[in-house]
């Protein structure tokens, strides 16, 4: 799929990334990563994400690896990006999670935009207690959401997507006005 419009473009072409390069990852790439990401909606405007930013070599970044079984990724990225709920400015649950789900894609697609790789990362999530001990935050506070590992790409992404009429719950053909 292709497309002129770069929005669409990015939406098609991004993957994610699970092998980096050892180049490093720019402290102003990684703002204006940031700054896409808070860019997203949220219910009632409230931006319930927080971040902490973590570069390669980080003491924490060996901790975080081994609370994943994705643990080489962590490893091995540039650059990660730890998404928080914020559990004190929340409005809804449920909305603030999807919330969240949007700026970690808006994050992705900025990454691709800049020539960077990135991986969203959930499963770290069955550890959370240890990794929010090991990052020395409050899990009354904060809640992990994400893991974005970054660095310039070391592979090429692939994927396949199932027919959109799989997908339908009823033919688009049937709703014409």
């Amino acid at each position: 799929m292709s497309s002129d419009n770069a929005v669409l473009k990015a939406i098609y072409e991004r993957r994610s990334i699970r092998k980096f390069q050892d180049d490093q990852v720019l402290p102003d790439q990684i703002e204006t990563i940031l700054d896409a990401g808070r860019w997203a909606p949220s219910g009632l405007n409230n931006q319930p994400w927080r971040f902490m930013v973590l570069y390669a070599g980080d003491k924490r970044q060996s901790m975080l690896a081994g609370c994943t079984k994705y643990g080489s990724i962590v490893q091995n990225a540039q650059a990660l990006i730890i998404v928080f709920l914020d559990r004190q400015n929340m409005y809804d649950y449920t909305k603030d999670c999807q919330g969240i789900g949007a700026c970690v894609q808006n994050m992705l697609l900025a990454a691709h935009s800049l020539g960077l790789g990135g991986v969203w990362l959930g499963e770290i999530l069955n550890r959370d207690s240890e990794a929010m001990q090991g990052l020395n935050l409050d899990q009354e506070k904060y809640q992990l959401m994400a893991v974005v590992a970054l660095g310039y790409p070391a592979e090429n992404g692939h994927s396949n997507r199932r027919d959109l009429q799989e997908l339908m719950l009823e033919d688009l053909d049937s709703q014409k006005f």
